[in-house]
């Protein structure tokens, strides 16, 4: 599809309204994505899973390559089954693994159908994922059920003054929706999902839309609500916020929720690869992101410069009882070091914290600055909303639309990076922080007892018989993999709970939540 005799592919599926996208490959006619999607069938019948390759160009319109589909009811249950499907309207084919097979991993019921309040089916769970069960199916880390009772003072999507709200329910790539409520603000659902966790850093994200015949749903509110801040059976209000978790719009949703899960599993777990999820809003241009960006990878960049001024200071003598405390340190630090102390020192710091935190002398600062900036980002999406015909700032650019965004996302990762760093140590995630506290604790031990070239020695062995162990492995870092289950500070703001405010109004971004 490109001048140079090549393609950029990837690959939509589409099964009712599931959806997902594989990744790109670039430069190829011939791509290997070995990826998986998981869909839910509950029609008994079967279904058509609808498959367009696209190649992807930069800065216009992607290009179409061919389009394919799945009768799911021509296929055999518990089966796996190759298929080589050839793509009309282009060339090529498409070469998958289709299983159809039971899964209790979710499911939908009447909230007078309740597994926990079922005695026998609560012991049979709570034995599933009890601390003897450790080795048994390491991807299968703990239980989840989500009451979706009820919505209250919903906000007017219709010229009637009411709305059709319907709920959905994510986790990860499973999505579950309730029915719909026609005509009412304040809907009741009473329904009950179940999840099965595979990663206990998982984010609940429970929308809000109205439904639409004629067009897509219009957003009502969001809430977003990592499992580890969950408390169980207990049923609360929780405050619907725009849809970039910013700030709140118009309603509240009461859910009650449970969380069961194996500890160790859960542990495992943060060493491997964090699940993608497929169904992700592409990344756009937003000058307010740049800077908001920008100004988080400054303070990052700033610590550093900081902590190099001060130990330069100590070099001056510019406080003589500061710059002497130090020079005997660096002597008895020298003179004593052991490559063990690395790693005891970050445990020691980690530890300071800790009492410093229930001893009530917490210096964690509330992160204004992100938020004061997120809100300058939600105001400018209202503006861009209304403006972008008359300004057309994005069309402007478009032609470098490509470089601003990586450059975007580069900030961004690196800004995530040092604040990531920043809030394990901040005790921001108890359950990783204490994870990196054993962690460090057995550094501490091997460094100290076995020798550094037999440590190097079983690391490279492994790293060099990884493939020849398992070809189809995907390379990871473990301690890169710890650090994205931590949360930056932008998402440290989209997950505070909010409290309800009756004297917010939220009018002046009603354009922005039924965008």
């Amino acid at each position: 599809m490109d001048s140079n005799g090549l393609s950029d592919p990837y690959v939509k599926f589409r099964l009712g309204h599931q959806k997902y996208k594989s990744k790109i490959m670039p430069k190829t006619l011939n791509p290997q994505w070995r990826e998986q999607f998981d869909f839910h069938l509950y029609e008994e019948r079967g279904g058509i899973i609808d498959i367009t390759a696209w190649d992807k160009d930069a800065g216009k319109r992607d290009d179409f390559i061919g389009r394919c589909q799945i009768d799911l009811s021509a296929l055999s249950r518990e089966q796996t089954h190759k298929l080589e499907l050839q793509l009309e309207e282009g060339e090529g084919h498409l070469v998958l693994l289709v299983t159809l097979t039971a899964s209790a991993t979710v499911s939908i019921s009447d909230l007078s159908v309740n597994s926990l309040e079922d005695q026998k089916e609560r012991e049979e769970i709570l034995k599933r994922y009890s601390p003897l069960r450790i080795f048994h199916n390491l991807k299968d880390v703990g239980f989840l059920q989500v009451k979706v009772i009820r919505a209250e003072g919903l906000m007017a999507a219709d010229v009637t003054g009411k709305s059709d709200p319907f709920c959905v329910v994510e986790l990860n790539n499973d999505r579950l929706l309730t029915h719909t409520v026609y005509k009412n603000l304040n809907p009741e659902w009473n329904k009950v999902f179940t999840f099965n966790i595979k990663d206990i850093h998982s984010v609940l994200e429970v929308t809000v839309y109205d439904e639409d015949r004629d067009r897509s749903a219009d957003f009502l509110g969001k809430v977003a609500i990592p499992l580890l801040s969950i408390q169980n059976g207990e049923q609360k209000a929780y405050v619907l916020k725009n849809k970039q978790l910013t700030g709140p719009t118009k309603g509240v949703i009461y859910l009650e929720i449970d969380v069961i899960f194996n500890a160790v599993k859960a542990s495992l777990r943060t060493l491997i690869p964090k699940e993608q999820k497929y169904i992700e809003e592409e990344n756009r241009l937003s000058k307010q992101l740049l800077l908001r960006n920008f100004i988080r990878t400054k303070r990052c960049v700033m610590v550093l410069i900081n902590a190099a001024y001060y130990v330069n200071s100590c070099f001056d003598w510019d406080s003589p009882p500061r710059s002497l405390a130090a020079f005997v340190l660096f002597l008895f630090v020298v003179w004593n070091f052991e490559l063990y102390m690395i790693p005891l020192v970050l445990l020691l710091l980690l530890t300071w914290n800790y009492f410093l935190i229930i001893s009530g002398k917490d210096n964690r600062q509330r992160d204004t600055v992100v938020e004061d900036v997120l809100e300058d980002e939600e105001e400018e999406d209202d503006k861009d909303d209304k403006d972008s015909e008359k300004k057309g700032f994005i069309n402007k650019i478009y032609a470098i639309q490509e470089v601003c965004i990586s450059v975007q996302n580069i900030l961004d990762e690196v800004a995530s990076f040092g604040e990531r760093i920043k809030n394990t140590f901040n005790w921001t995630v108890p359950f990783l922080s204490w994870l990196a506290i054993v962690a460090l604790c057995a550094f501490t031990v091997i460094l100290y007892f076995i020798p550094l070239r037999y440590i190097v020695l079983v690391w490279g062995i492994n790293k060099f018989t990884k493939k020849l162990r398992n070809p189809y492995a995907i390379d990871n870092n473990e301690l890169l993999d710890f650090l994205s289950r931590v949360p930056s500070d932008v998402q440290v703001v989209q997950y505070q709970e909010l409290k309800p405010d009756p004297s917010h109004s939220p009018c002046k971004r009603k354009k922005n939540n039924l965008g």
